[in-house]
């Protein structure tokens, strides 16, 4: 067994990981997905390439696939059968099985993003993380997670210590001087068309 840092990647990586990706499949989340980054890619300009951290089983990615044919797109993700998924699927062209915490970046994208993962993240362990997603990044760094504007953790499933809310975004704006707000937004888990899981999502730009 791999050991961890923290007591989240041992979560992630595991049995609750499986579970949460037979949970979270299936074209309608494709197609919700895709409304989304519709709408954040309508803010940016020529993303020819673009990294996910914690990219599950590629659901964000095959919405991006659908808007950015062309686009290089890469992945990080700890739990193995959800990597094992998402090089099944085939459209991504780094796909890496290793924690964020561990992650050392090698070449930076138009955009490096997460969505529904900091929620999840040991709090002790966030500014590593910021720092992968500023160095992933050379222009455009997006957050989309739970928002609460003071940090708090709130029970997931039963489970304690598991699932966090705070501003991330506010924290990378103070931690990073050349970053500035692009734009934001938040996607409602009773959208009639499209729902999300209640995400507020920032766009930051070098």
């Amino acid at each position: 067994m791999t050991a961890y840092r923290t007591e989240q990647e041992a979560f992630w990586s595991g049995e609750f990981g499986d579970e949460y990706s037979a949970r979270n499949t299936g074209a309608g989340w494709v197609a919700a997905n895709t409304a989304l980054f519709t709408k954040i890619l309508a803010r940016t300009s020529r993303v020819e390439s673009a990294i996910e951290f914690g990219a599950n089983i590629g659901l964000n990615l095959m919405a991006l696939r659908h808007l950015l044919p062309a686009a290089r797109l890469g992945a990080v993700e700890i739990n193995p059968s959800a990597v094992e998924a998402l090089r099944g699927w085939g459209g991504c062209e780094e796909v890496i099985q290793e924690s964020i915490l561990n992650y050392v970046p090698t070449s930076s994208y138009d955009l490096a993003f997460t969505k529904g993962v900091l929620i999840h993240i040991n709090p002790d362990e966030l500014g590593s993380v910021y720092e992968i997603l500023y160095r992933s990044s050379h222009r455009y760094v997006l957050v989309a997670e739970y928002y609460n504007p003071s940090p708090v953790e709130i029970p997931y499933r039963g489970h304690s210590g598991r699932l966090f809310k705070r501003d991330f975004a506010g924290e990378m704006l103070d931690t990073y001087s050349d970053l500035r707000l692009v734009d934001y937004g938040f996607a409602w888990k009773r959208d009639p068309q499209f729902p999300q899981d209640d995400l507020t999502w920032f766009l930051l730009e070098k």
